[in-house]
């Protein structure tokens, strides 16, 4: 007999034991960032699918490299403008005395990765002159963090689409017993559609738990029908760009992983996109996935068995956060 699981009890990425997520939304920008922070050093990857990626530091996190650790992850709209966040995030946690310290007296260097999404079309205020806003955001999310945080038109996800509909922020978690606990977070700005043809069910129905995001079932099969029915329309709203769509996402875990162990996490949470958002790794999104792990729960000899376990979980989160993302930004 095989148990049905269920969420930790925020249903939450930070159900993860040691994160804290801060948001920071400016309605006349239209834009925002969500600092995901961890209380340590956590082993970390990144796996990259999207055809037009804005990153930073993604290349400290690859298993081959030295450090495949982080402090914090940055996700922010803005384009290429949003990568500055990190650059706050990065002097809040110095400031704090979370970082590396190479000399004794130097300053503390925290490793914050990060990923945007681009919104620079939504008709926001984007007139900053040699000053946009981004830095400053990174530092106010670093000092609002927290176990509880909102999901929807918020943060990162302020100023996001999915396909033509508002896209946003959204988290799910699951816990697998014996201590180990997964979850996800995720900016979703997909060029693609998490509906199904009927525009009322979710792809990502099956994976959905206790009515996360509505409780529709469709009835039937699903069609055969064209991937991107609006592409089009998606033309006209100038999104069939390279970089102007993105899934941008974070799963984590309790699991004592190692780096490329972390690497084959987010590698297998990727399918979560797949699942949730059709189509999905196009050449105009810039899917980018973030692993954490803190290390807390040793894994058993069947390490393998377990990362495939992990891996999977991970993916059925990422699924379940982009469609709670959606529903959540419809709900206003």
């Amino acid at each position: 007999m095989t148990l049905a699981l269920r969420p930790g009890p925020l249903n939450l990425i930070t159900d993860v034991p040691g994160l804290t997520v801060g948001h920071v939304t400016d309605e006349a920008v239209r834009s925002g960032a969500t600092v995901l922070r961890t209380d340590g050093f956590w082993v970390a990857a990144v796996d990259v699918r999207g055809g037009g990626p804005g990153t930073r530091e993604t290349e400290a996190l690859a298993p081959e490299n030295l450090v495949g650790k982080a402090h914090a992850i940055a996700l922010a709209g803005g384009s290429v403008f949003g990568l500055a966040v990190a650059d706050g995030v990065v002097a809040a946690l110095s400031a704090l005395g979370q970082g590396l310290t190479l000399k004794p007296g130097s300053p503390a260097i925290p490793v914050v990765p990060g990923a945007v999404l681009h919104d620079l079309g939504n008709g926001g205020d984007k007139a900053w002159g040699l000053e946009p806003p981004y830095r400053r955001w990174g530092l106010e999310a670093v000092a609002v963090a927290s176990r509880e945080f909102a999901l929807g038109r918020v943060g990162a996800g302020r100023g996001a689409m999915a396909g033509h509909l508002p896209g946003g922020i959204g988290s799910a978690s699951l816990d697998l017993g014996g201590g180990l606990v997964v979850g996800a977070l995720v900016a979703a700005n997909p060029i693609g559609s998490v509906y199904m043809p009927d525009g009322q069910n979710f792809w990502a129905w099956p994976f959905e738990i206790g009515g996360e995001f509505g409780g529709h079932r469709p009835q039937g099969h699903a069609p055969v029908v064209d991937p991107m029915p609006d592409a089009s329309r998606l033309a006209g709203l100038g999104r069939m760009q390279a970089g102007a769509n993105t899934t941008l996402a974070v799963v984590a875990c309790n699991a004592d992983l190692t780096t490329a162990e972390c690497k084959r996490l987010a590698m297998m949470a990727q399918d979560g996109i797949a699942r949730a958002v059709r189509p999905a790794h196009t050449p105009f999104d810039g899917d980018t996935v973030f692993a954490l792990a803190s290390g807390a729960v040793a894994l058993g000899e069947s390490r393998a068995v377990e990362l495939g376990r992990l891996g999977s979980a991970a993916a059925d989160c990422l699924a379940r956060a982009i469609a709670r993302a959606v529903f959540e930004a419809a709900r206003g």
